[in-house]
């Protein structure tokens, strides 16, 4: 009989056997329940007949209760509920005992039925009737409105060694709504999913060794809350009846996964598209499609897989809206390459929709590959530090009793507390530690420890042992704000060590002993409220160097106080990186330097506005043989400065881009009279470049694409030019950042500096002038009939509106107030020129088809809505119909505002009745679209598959798109041509005396196109 020799994983015990073909053995990973007096221990029948749904909830909730949440053990047995069970915020809950529990929803369960009806949600906050909730997390039976869905700030929960059943007659049952990010985990399970919906519904972060059987999906997702990626590594996927995987945007990433006996291996919703990239899958007697593509001429879809393998699979990939195929080759075959999407030539070269695959036939499937994640040592080998003298009581320094249990004990075992040290712990070339929680499990270096001070070498907290076999796993290692020469986890151990679910403390999403949250802010955001702890003043919080490798998988390092969240300096030995969250540094979030051999799959950086304003997200030197794929870099809504590029690359080659998402929106909840929402804004200031290499001064303005190799030597590249003749000048420069361009009848542009608070003027006559630079905060600008300049400003609840006349006296403003919206004869409408919508935060799933409601459909709805009020110009030949404000922060000076018109670039203008062109940025599509009375467009109708930052159209009607560069169309949509400007153009009008010159505004210049 052939087996399967098979590692389970993080907290797993020892490798076990299975018979080949059969189905993945459910052992428990936990045999007997860890020590920490700290957990609550479920007390239930676990008989599979007595209902157990309260006693489960009461074990949450009784966690929960404790300052930054707590452990649960759920001892074997089979607990039956009726009613969803809600997963708070910080809390996890393991399975223990020889044989791993299991969750049963029993035959025909009331309010199972219908919709979509979850078994466990992952909650965004403890219940509370009297808060208001933004969004009421949808599928809770029965549906309970005080219960907030899981969302970008939501950290620390996790279920692993448990299994989940759905009896018949439960068609719309899921086994856990799964939407959570930073150190939210879901491991060690198996779905025998049954009648039911999905196993999953709805993902987020990071789960290993899940185990999928029958229902109608296995997963089941839209985008994640936090809208960065989801790895899924060491799973399976058997006898699905639809797909194994249906989804859209949830940055799908899966490792060492395979999906057999199921029509559809991976379906990707009609009208969206997907950042999928696959290493090491396997397609098993998938009778319609390996991989069903949507949206396939976007740039949102870029799906790749590395070394994939099928067999009695005919078609490895469907494309959904052409009908075409990319089939098989023969009955058993390997893919070692497939990529789709937009594939670049090289830098500084725009890039074309492509599809390639590499395959070859096999005479049969190799074995599956050894899994990604590593086992941990059987809890019997685990040694509790507490019991050799540690006391975790965040005052004892236990540095001593900590390295005495390393010296003497292959497993060192940390229950939950926060363990002072005041030297390094070394570990010995086999040393694992061990934590279940890395929030409430920490190894605390206090400020100002003897030996970290001053100028000097680096400093380890816990450094390993060089070419070690070392696992470190579930701790938080948090090296203070005052100790230079620290860096939390000093890396030299070997290719198969590991270092999983592990949280560098410091900064976002750091909670105290006593379980408040740290805020490392000031009170505007500027620095640490205390002046000593210095921002980007000590090492990198994972230094992995001098032949270090192995796995790092479910990282989370946002320490402010380091200056680079993971750096990666001299060693060739390989490395693989499965989701990192990486952000809030100031100088670099992930750093390469002398580096081969590496992966990064996943890696995710976020900049905020304080410490971030130049922050390079992804840094590459001296380095070769590097694979970055799904690699999602971005800035946050509330950044103010403009920045080069997300990836900056110094003297390499060989670096291989796979599946590129660089952008700049966030959430943020708001509340008013009406009650609260959530909405997802785009910033103006997202990285004005993908990446930029410094040797060549070559860059890629493409912020989403699917495929670029960067070379040793990238050859150079002429600008385009459109019409060919045409001159481009710069008529101005060292603009902070420049936006809301107008021109007025005799075509002088008026345009903004907004850091600066300025208005210029631009004409060939005056040349450069200052309008007006009073503190006024003028953020877009319309001019109407008479010549007065209508400015939006944002400052005030709702924003303001007010006008002057050009060449006035400076003491002239005229406030307009806001106006219920009428008819205006002769009036043009002022709209945002380019607009992000994509209903982050709301489930799109029709809960009666099962459908989703497409971005195209959501665009739609919300651009065809009238608007209420307006702001009209003095001559009343303008309407700027009054968007919704939302405010994020306090209601003072640090307070931010957002709507569609504060938002977008600048403003087009246009009559009620005729068309309008319009930049759709959530979709990277050009619309046209019928203006309404009252701000509404509707009839919209695509007229190209680009759309970014801004569209103009020029007296024979042709339509100019700002893209990364500058792309010209004929009237029926046909591309004509390029324009390359020197920076990334971000606002496009035509003016001058005969509306001929064509103004490209840029962050920091000002210039003009020419014809002949």
């Amino acid at each position: 009989m052939k087996t399967w020799l098979v590692a389970l994983g993080a907290a797993s015990i020892a490798s076990v056997v299975v018979p080949a073909g059969s189905a993945w053995a459910s052992v428990s990973v936990f045999a007997t329940a860890p020590d920490d007096p700290a957990a609550v221990t479920v007390k239930a029948k676990g008989d599979g007949r007595a209902d157990d749904t309260a006693a489960l909830q009461a074990a949450i909730d009784a966690a929960a209760a404790k300052p930054g949440g707590g452990l649960v053990f759920l001892p074997s047995g089979r607990y039956r509920i009726s009613k969803t069970l809600f997963l708070w915020p910080g809390v996890r809950v393991f399975g223990v005992g020889a044989t791993r529990p299991v969750i049963e929803l029993g035959d025909r369960t009331a309010g199972f039925q219908k919709g979509v009806a979850n078994m466990v949600i992952f909650a965004g906050a403890k219940r509370d009737p009297a808060r208001r909730v933004p969004f009421p997390v949808p599928g809770s039976v029965p549906f309970d409105k005080a219960i907030a869905d899981a969302n970008s700030g939501t950290f620390y929960s996790a279920m692993a060694n448990i299994d989940f059943k759905i009896g018949d007659g439960n068609p719309a049952a899921t086994a856990i709504r799964f939407h959570a990010a930073q150190h939210a985990f879901v491991s060690h399970m198996e779905f025998d999913i049954g009648s039911g919906l999905a196993g999953l519904y709805q993902v987020g972060n990071e789960a290993e060794d899940l185990h999928f059987k029958g229902g109608r999906y296995g997963i089941l997702a839209e985008k994640t809350s936090p809208a960065w990626g989801f790895v899924l590594l060491d799973s399976t996927f058997e006898g699905q009846r639809d797909a194994a995987i249906r989804e859209h945007e949830a940055g799908l990433t899966l490792v060492n996964v395979t999906l057999r006996d199921t029509p559809v291996g991976i379906e990707i919703d009609r009208g969206y598209g997907d950042w999928l990239w696959g290493k090491d899958v396997r397609f098993e007697n998938v009778s319609k499609a390996g991989v069903v593509i949507s949206n396939e001429n976007n740039v949102y879809t870029q799906v790749g897989f590395d070394n994939a393998v099928a067999s009695n699979t005919p078609v490895f990939a469907r494309f959904r809206d052409s009908g075409k195929t990319e089939a098989g080759k023969g009955k058993a075959y390997r893919v070692s390459s497939f990529t789709h999407g937009l594939t670049l030539p090289g830098l500084g070269q725009v890039g074309a929709y492509k599809t390639d695959m590499k395959a070859e036939t096999l005479p049969g499937l190799p074995a599956r590959r050894t899994p990604a994640i590593r086992a941990l040592p059987p809890v019997a080998d685990w040694v509790n530090v507490r019991t050799l003298g540690a006391k975790g009581d965040n005052a004892t320094d236990d540095t001593a009793a900590v390295q005495k249990a390393i010296d003497a004990h292959r497993v060192v075992y940390f229950p939950t507390g926060f363990y002072r040290v005041a030297d390094t712990l070394k570990l010995r070339p086999d040393t694992v530690l061990i934590g279940l929680h890395p929030s409430l499990t920490q190894i605390v270096l206090p400020d100002r420890t003897e030996g970290y001070q001053g100028a000097g070498a680096p400093k380890a907290l816990v450094a390993s042992a060089d070419k070690g076999d070392n696992i470190v796993f579930g701790l938080g290692l948090n090296t203070g704000g005052i100790n230079p020469r620290a860096t939390a986890l000093l890396w030299t151990a070997g290719a198969n060590s590991l270092v999983d679910d592990v949280k560098f403390q410091g900064g976002h999403g750091t909670n105290l002993y006593d379980g408040e949250r740290f805020n490392p802010y000031n009170a505007n955001a500027t620095a640490d409220a205390d002046p000593a702890k210095r921002w980007a003043g000590q090492y990198p919080s994972l230094w992995v160097t001098n032949g270090g490798g192995g796995t790092f998988a479910n990282i989370w390092s946002p320490s402010t106080y380091a200056y680079s969240g993971i750096y990666v300096s001299d060693t060739q030995t390989p490395g693989y990186i499965y989701q990192a969250s990486v952000e809030h540094h100031v100088r670099t979030e992930i750093s390469l330097n002398r580096v081969a051999n590496w992966e990064l799959l996943a890696p995710q950086t976020e900049e905020e506005a304080g410490e971030g304003e130049d922050t390079v997200s992804l840094e590459i030197r001296d380095s070769r043989d590097i694979l970055v794929a799904n690699y999602h870099g971005y800035r946050v809504t509330r950044t103010r400065r403009p920045a080069a590029a997300a990836v900056k690359v110094y003297n390499s080659q060989d670096i291989r881009f796979r599946n590129v998402a660089v952008n700049g929106e966030s959430g943020f909840s708001t509340c008013d009279e009406s009650g609260c929402a959530t909405f997802l804004r785009l910033t103006k200031y997202p990285y004005e470049n993908a990446i930029q290499d410094v040797t060549s001064g070559l860059e890629a303005r493409e912020r989403q694409f699917a495929v670029l190799d960067l070379t040793a030597h990238p050859s150079p590249v002429t600008p385009s030019i459109f019409p060919a003749g045409a001159r481009i000048e710069k008529l101005g420069d060292g603009f902070f950042s420049l936006g809301g361009g107008a021109v007025d009848a005799a075509g002088t542009l008026y345009f903004t500096d907004r850091r600066h608070q300025r208005i210029y003027s631009w004409s060939d006559a005056r040349k450069l002038s200052i309008v007006r630079d009073n503190t006024l905060d003028p953020i877009n600008l319309a001019v109407d009939g008479s010549g007065n300049l209508l400015v939006l400003s944002s400052d005030g609840r709702d924003g303001t509106v007010y006008s002057f006349k050009p060449g006035s006296p400076d003491t002239e403003v005229a406030v307009i107030a806001p106006t219920p919206a009428a008819d205006h004869a002769g009036a043009a409408t002022v709209l945002p020129v380019n607009w992000w919508n994509n209903a982050e935060f709301k489930d799109q799933l029709d809960p009666e088809t099962y459908q989703f409601t497409t971005l195209a459909q959501l665009f739609a709805r919300d651009m065809a809505l009238p608007k209420a009020k307006e702001y009209v110009s003095p001559d009343g030949s303008l309407a700027l119909p009054a968007y919704r404000v939302f405010q994020q922060g306090p209601p003072d000076y640090r307070g931010l505002r957002f709507s569609d018109s504060l938002d977008t670039y600048g403003f087009t203008t246009a009559k009620p009745g005729q068309r309008v062109f319009v930049a759709n940025s959530s979709e990277n599509k050009t619309y046209s679209g019928l203006v309404g009375p009252q701000g509404e467009v509707t009839d919209l109708k695509v007229f190209a598959d680009r759309g970014g930052e801004s569209v103009a159209t020029d007296p024979e009607g042709r339509v100019y798109v700002a893209n990364g560069q500058v792309f010209v169309y004929a009237p029926d949509g046909r591309e004509l041509g390029r324009i390359d400007v020197p920076e990334r153009p971000l606002q496009l009008v035509f003016g001058g005396a005969d509306k001929r010159t064509l103004f490209v505004l840029t962050h920091h210049a000002l210039y003009a196109v020419r014809g002949r």
